[in-house]
């Protein structure tokens, strides 16, 4: 999913949220944070992996975005995320998990008030969010892609080619390709702002806008059914000179680095066995999109 906020996903039929934006109200989080802290009574304070295998579930905090964190056709939740998850916690001891829908935007205020135990939706890591929680290192790695017309009619294949086509570039609530845009000199206030790719798709077939900017990942699951837009080749965003390559991964409270810790034991372990891209295959995940980065330098 995209990162400035961004992966910073996807859609809600599959719905999405790389990035979302409803904030739940104080009162709502209030409530959620009492029960949290219920269920925290009968171990440690701060052991939240002894809280989890007591209570034999773990809940996800999903944002609706293929092919990260979704719900099916058959009303099933799933995604790459969803599946890394029960495998990782069941080996963790902890068999149950019970994903919880919420708009990207408020996955880490949701996290850090306890409506959930773990964001489980492909999140970029990034720098501002490094200091709101703490990441697993990365499942994935991602470029961005557009959105267009089908035959690219304004040759857009990057932020640059938006700005000097004077394109009307829409994406997704709080994904990080909004930053992108403006650092390649877009302005944030022509910026339209859709409810996920789904949403994208529709506005570039209708023309109401030129193009979506989201993951390289999601863009190709979108596009494959229409006979009006299609997808262009992954590209990295240029930051400060720079190109930007993000990584997706599972956030944490900052007091639950220990969680963190015994999580990221199994991520590395999946890496090394090839385990990890053998869950994230059937999602269209490819080896190019598998990675060694980790949580440290993308936070950086």
């Amino acid at each position: 999913m995209a990162s400035p906020p961004g992966n910073d996903s996807g859609s809600t039929a599959r719905r999405s949220i790389r990035r979302r934006s409803l904030l739940f109200g104080t009162a709502a989080l209030g409530a959620a944070g009492a029960l949290g802290a219920a269920g925290c009574s009968k171990v440690p304070a701060g052991d939240t992996l002894a809280r989890l295998r007591s209570q034999g579930t773990v809940r996800l905090g999903i944002a609706g975005e293929a092919p990260y964190g979704y719900i099916d056709e058959r009303g099933a939740f799933t995604g790459e995320a969803v599946e890394l998850a029960k495998v990782i916690f069941k080996r963790l001891g902890v068999p149950g998990v019970q994903p919880s829908p919420t708009d990207f935007s408020s996955l880490i205020p949701g996290l850090n008030s306890q409506q959930f135990d773990v964001v489980s939706a492909g999140m970029y890591i990034n720098k501002d969010r490094c200091a709101q929680v703490v990441f697993a290192d990365p499942e994935y790695q991602m470029l961005d892609s557009f959105i267009v017309r089908k035959g690219n009619p304004k040759n857009l294949r990057s932020y640059a080619d938006v700005v000097k086509a004077g394109a009307r570039l829409a994406t997704g609530t709080g994904y990080a390709e909004i930053d992108y845009a403006v650092a390649a000199g877009v302005p944030r206030k022509e910026i339209v702002i859709l409810q996920d790719p789904v949403a994208g798709l529709n506005a570039v077939e209708s023309g109401r806008v030129d193009v979506f900017a989201g993951t390289a990942l999601t863009g190709r699951g979108v596009v494959k059914k229409s006979t009006k837009a299609e997808v262009t080749e992954p590209f990295a965003p240029v930051v400060n000179g720079e190109k930007k390559i993000d990584g997706g991964g599972f956030a944490f409270r900052p007091t639950d680095t220990g969680l963190r810790d015994a999580f990221n034991v199994e991520i590395h372990r999946m890496k090394r066995s090839g385990e990890l891209f053998r869950i994230l295959r059937p999602f269209g995940f490819t080896e190019a999109e598998m990675t060694t980065m980790t949580a440290e330098e993308l936070c950086a």
